[in-house]
């Protein structure tokens, strides 16, 4: 079985391959990157044949990148909106075309109309591209990365607050890490098709839990959705950004990320890592 990894530059895409590697013997991988040039640096032992140009925006010729692959990791695109579900279903409509036979997907929590987290429609889009298609898939909804709330929480400890929109709400936030091991837990196994796997951390967190990691003397600022966008705007983020960060606000404060799940375990065998541990390492 050869398994193709899109992305496999990117963060996510690059502990994937470093975890099938343990695993898989290099013949059995296909790298793709839109900077191929660099899937040398990733994984050197790969032979330069299976290290191929994979953009999303030119669907013939990833297609034919490819060619041989079995199961195929899609990692999910950093744009958001239409051009992302666009570049999305070129993917799936390529690697239908290349004979393709498994999809795994990288999603979100809970893809419903009513989420009103912005990256959720993309995700759903995509979904559903892939349920339409023919090919067997699989959808791993992860959480959002505990990786990501190590500035926000630099950035308290510095001034003492930790400014959100989330209320009350909690988010069981998940370590990239424990999301690539899962990953590739599901790329080399079996029994896994056609299933929805919800990958969480092991507990869901508050802002107060989150203030307390940055420091005993942090206090949680709470604003309203309007307030926390212009203070990004402020900050210099841009409008995409703020609006995909606002939205996840409003998606915790009304329950849509606090749902915990056992998958790390139980498809990797290992606890998954807390937002404490993976701050602090």
């Amino acid at each position: 079985m050869t398994i193709g990894i899109t992305g496999a530059t990117g963060q996510l895409g690059g502990l994937v391959v470093a975890d099938l590697l343990h695993h898989v013997p290099a013949e059995e991988l296909v790298l793709l990157s839109r900077s191929p040039e660099k899937l040398a640096d990733v994984a050197p032992q790969i032979p330069e044949s299976q290290r191929r140009a994979g953009d999303f925006a030119d669907p013939a010729a990833l297609e034919a990148s490819l060619a041989g692959v079995d199961t195929l990791l899609l990692i999910s695109t950093d744009v958001v909106g239409p051009e992302r579900q666009k570049l999305h279903r070129n993917a799936v409509e390529a690697a239908r075309a290349a004979g393709v036979s498994h999809v795994v997907y990288t999603s979100v929590p809970r893809t419903d109309p009513a989420n009103p987290a912005i990256a959720g429609a993309d995700h759903l889009d995509t979904e559903q591209a892939l349920r339409d298609s023919g090919l067997t898939w699989t959808f791993l909804r992860n959480n959002l990365y505990a990786d990501l709330q190590r500035p926000s929480l630099q950035q308290a400890a510095a001034s003492g607050q930790l400014v959100t929109n989330v209320g009350d709400g909690r988010t069981a936030y998940v370590s990239r890490a424990d999301c690539a091991a899962v990953a590739a837990a599901v790329l080399r196994g079996t029994g896994h098709e056609n299933r929805v796997y919800d990958v969480t951390g092991p507990e869901a967190v508050s802002a107060l839990q989150l203030a307390t990691l940055a420091g005993p003397e942090v206090q949680v600022v709470a604003v309203d959705d309007a307030a926390y966008s212009a203070g990004l705007l402020q900050a210099g983020l841009p409008e995409g950004l703020v609006e995909v960060l606002t939205t996840f606000g409003t998606a915790t404060r009304e329950g849509w990320l606090e749902d915990v799940s056992t998958v790390v375990a139980d498809l990797t065998g290992r606890a998954p890592q807390s937002v404490s541990e993976v701050v602090s390492a």
